[in-house]
């Protein structure tokens, strides 16, 4: 069968070429995956073509534009996002091409056809004081998933972490301290490790929540309903949720537009305004360069005279899903 070719060819570069030849970090091979899921997904609601049926020659110029063009208006994608989903495919097909299959080579042409988009400068979007501990009062502890989504929302905060270190998190990366904060071992971008401290009150919190779900050591902290190990698109389907909820309850409040990477900005321009020096924050967050951190230093003093309390200390919140695998996506995306 023409179509055992492409998703053949698509396993061993997932399987075999990232991992063993090209070395590249897990992180990026999910990435990598993900746009690929979303591919296929495209290709069954737009077009009405199984994982099953798609063959190179069904990826061609038309079905590749009308993807990216479907990530932006369906999705809502930013222009980065798209070009990240672009540069997936492009690794693809370049390892596609070295095969030096004939029906690969419409595929190629196609994908090298595609123009990055022009990425605008994004201003940083990121939570007030007020709009942190409005946030984390939202998800309804009393239950299962609300009070996973509360501690979920209150480590982002307290730690800083990007979205798939949250969902990387394992019991045995946390150490309680005696005075009562945690050391969290957090597994970033190329595999590196740092280690940061949480304050003693999302500690307390975290270490609850493990205590009630009965998580053990190579346990994922957070996890969803239906797998153990949460993703990223889960965690983006929490955050929309309450920042809808927040909206459409405080008006006035949440003017911008937020994504899981706000809580991130928001707990280092908190940093910043309380006299946090960059090199500190830059190690908190694991930068590879200061020039990254430097951004979060351009803050207004309006915007300064908003703050007066210790970033960890401004929250007083006491303790108190990933979706399912559609049939249509081949198991080794996952």
């Amino acid at each position: 069968m023409k179509n055992k070719g492409f998703l053949s060819d698509l396993e061993a570069f997932f399987d075999v070429y990232l991992p063993k030849s090209r070395g590249v970090s897990p992180n990026t091979i999910k990435s990598y995956k993900y746009a690929f899921r979303l591919l296929f997904e495209y290709l069954l609601s737009e077009k009405g073509v199984k994982a099953s049926a798609v063959t190179y020659a069904r990826l061609d110029q038309e079905a590749i534009k009308g993807y990216l063009v479907w990530l932006c208006e369906k999705r809502n994608c930013s222009a980065s996002t798209r070009n990240l989903r672009l540069a997936a495919l492009s690794s693809f097909s370049a390892y596609a091409s070295n095969s030096l299959k004939a029906d690969s080579l419409s595929f190629t042409k196609a994908v090298g056809g595609q123009a990055r988009k022009k990425e605008a400068k994004r201003q940083l979007s990121f939570f007030t004081n007020e709009e942190v501990k409005i946030l984390l009062s939202l998800p309804n502890e009393r239950k299962g998933r609300g009070y996973r989504d509360k501690v979920l929302l209150s480590f982002m905060y307290a730690s800083g972490a990007r979205a798939q270190e949250v969902c990387d998190l394992r019991v045995r990366d946390i150490v309680g301290r005696d005075d009562g904060k945690s050391l969290i071992a957090i597994r970033g971008k190329g595999s590196k490790v740092r280690r940061v401290t949480i304050p003693s009150n999302c500690a307390s919190m975290l270490a609850k929540y493990i205590k009630r779900c009965k998580l053990e050591g190579e346990n994922h902290v957070f996890q969803s309903q239906t797998h153990e190990h949460m993703t990223i698109s889960c965690i983006e389907e929490i955050f929309k949720k309450y920042v809808s909820i927040a909206k459409r309850d405080n008006p006035g409040l949440f003017a911008k537009a937020y994504s899981p990477h706000s809580m991130r900005h928001t707990t280092a321009t908190h940093m910043v305004e309380c006299g946090v020096p960059l090199i500190v924050i830059k190690n908190f967050l694991g930068h590879a360069s200061l020039d990254t951190t430097q951004i979060y230093a351009e803050v207004t003093q309006a915007t300064m005279d908003k703050y007066i309390m210790e970033w960890n200390e401004t929250s007083d919140i006491k303790p108190t899903g990933q979706p399912t695998k559609s049939n249509n996506i081949p198991v080794f995306l996952y």
